[in-house]
């Protein structure tokens, strides 16, 4: 079936503009829960209560207000946020190009797929082909839902993608974290950490090997529910703690090649070129 496009938008750099449709580019498969009545089983309904009065305030006598200092707020009226908004054109205007490996990729927040529009196929293919040829991708603004947005659009497969990023003062500073106490390490040390990465590495990632598997596993017993089969619960048994991390990593390169605690199906993998394919990893034993 093929994709239906979500909105539209032109590209523009220069004198050039690209006619383009804007495509979701994922789709969470997480599983949701709703709040129930625990004595009806019905849905409940959010309310909204006055923390003043105490009661209920029905959404047509709502107001919106900046809180400018602790407790005091600036109402804004619907015609006042309406004039302060950007055009709503789906525009996406190019302000320059730049070096991939310079954007740095905390940035992002969302991913769109861009295809072309009606009478955009040529420019469209151009753009990502010398985009690709000249190694760079473009830094732009995107004009949608009356705000404008921070992009970036670089060459992905035989096209165009486009991602939205969260705009510098949105994203902390990795020099507020505390990274602990520096070490110096030994020799072996380091030796046995770089074996450990040698007997893990493969060629390169593959998404398909990764699961959500508690989805999975909350999936399975609703449908034993739903069946009327009865569930029965083992309790998760907790890893043992290794303090030293020599004889941590010892351990580990002992137990072989361990699947991820993070949801992956255990299966075969080839080691990383130019060495040569590894045997099949050991199940990491419970415990």
């Amino acid at each position: 079936m093929a994709a239906r496009a979500i909105s539209s938008g032109t590209i523009s750099f220069g004198l050039v503009s690209i006619p383009v449709k804007v495509y979701t580019a994922t789709s969470p498969q997480k599983v949701r829960f709703h709040m129930l009545d625990g004595d009806s089983g019905s849905r409940v309904k959010q309310q909204y209560i006055s923390s003043t009065s105490g009661k209920l305030v029905e959404r047509e006598k709502m107001l919106k207000g900046f809180e400018y200092a602790r407790g005091q707020f600036v109402t804004l009226t619907e015609e006042e946020l309406k004039a302060l908004e950007a055009d709503r054109t789906g525009g996406m205007d190019i302000v320059e190009f730049v070096p991939l490996e310079t954007v740095d990729l905390v940035q992002v927040e969302k991913s769109y797929y861009l295809g072309p529009d009606k009478g955009g196929d040529k420019a469209y293919q151009l753009l990502s082909q010398a985009m690709r040829r000249k190694d760079v991708v473009a830094v732009g603004r995107w004009h949608t839902r009356g705000k404008e947005q921070l992009v970036l659009i670089r060459p992905y497969q035989d096209g165009l993608i486009l991602h939205q990023l969260f705009y510098k003062d949105e994203v902390r500073a990795f020099d507020d974290i505390d990274l602990g106490a520096k070490f110096e390490f030994r020799a072996v040390e380091l030796d046995l950490a770089d074996k450990l990465i040698d007997q893990l590495g493969v060629e390169g990632f593959e998404a398909d090997k990764f699961r959500d598997t508690y989805t999975d596993r909350v999936r399975e017993v609703v449908d034993k529910k739903i069946a009327g089969q009865e569930i029965t619960m083992v309790a998760e048994q907790p890893r043992a703690q290794i303090i030293d991390l020599f004889e941590a990593l010892k351990q580990s390169l002992d137990q072989g090649k361990p699947a991820p605690s993070s949801e992956v199906e255990p299966r075969p993998v080839k080691k990383a070129a130019p060495r040569k394919a590894g045997t099949r990893g050991k199940k990491r034993s419970a415990g």
